[in-house]
């Protein structure tokens, strides 16, 4: 048990990369001034937002719901830099859940901040299992990718079956970021950026790449896209 306070990246993320041939660094979590988060994202070739709590809904325009959990200006401020640098420097960026969510809004996307409050909620797929945030650590479901996107590519199908623990979704779309996968009840599953190299996926691939190839291949097909970046000049 640390007497202070912890930064950390999940073990599963970092054994994802390291067994697609990347390898993961932790950055401090630091608050940025002037181009600092540039200079640092210099040394770096892709850049990977974790999962975790919730995204300020202030970001978006909203006030948050009594739903709304783990809220943290610090964390939404500190990606939120190494967000735009990557960006500026040309580097892909994989966007898992919360990463997803975010990169979502600070392209002008917002978010739905509960699924429950949906008024189809009792249509729903099972996102997260028992009472969220707590219980098991996840449950499964399929996701149908669009052919043709880097995604379906890079995990040689259409059909994926993912690790899903969250309760907000994705609702109007990011500047640039289009749609290319929903699971069965037309929640967005996952996104692309048009112009970037921004990848995003609602479920976590890191939960279940050790035995599952296709999610693992995700990873691959990430770190092989990082080691054939051509660097933006800033």
């Amino acid at each position: 048990m640390s007497r202070d306070a912890v930064s950390f990246a999940g073990k599963r993320y970092l054994n994802s990369i390291l067994r697609a041939g990347g390898e993961p660094v932790v950055i401090t979590p630091q608050t940025f001034h002037d181009d600092c988060a540039l200079r640092l994202m210099e040394r770096f070739d892709a850049l990977v937002l974790m999962g975790g709590a919730d995204v300020d809904p202030a970001l978006y325009g909203q006030t948050a719901s009594p739903q709304v959990y783990g809220v943290s200006p610090e964390q939404d401020h500190f990606e939120s830099s190494l967000f735009f640098a990557a960006i500026e420097l040309g580097l892909p960026v994989l966007a898992v859940c919360r990463g997803m969510q975010l990169s979502n809004v600070l392209l002008g996307g917002s978010l739905v901040q509960h699924l429950a409050d949906l008024p189809n909620a009792g249509n729903l797929l099972q996102h997260a299992p028992g009472e969220f945030p707590v219980g098991a650590e996840f449950v499964t479901h399929d996701v149908e990718l669009d052919k043709g996107s880097f995604l379906a590519d890079s995990m040689g199908s259409t059909t994926i079956s993912g690790a899903s623990f969250h309760h907000q979704v994705v609702d109007t779309l990011g500047d640039g970021f289009r749609v290319v996968g929903r699971s069965e009840d037309g929640l967005v599953e996952a996104i692309e950026h048009e112009r970037h190299r921004i990848i995003g996926v609602q479920w976590h691939p890191e939960d279940t790449s050790a035995h599952d190839p296709q999610q693992q291949a995700l990873y691959a097909g990430f770190v092989g896209m990082a080691q054939r970046t051509t660097r933006v000049t800033a």
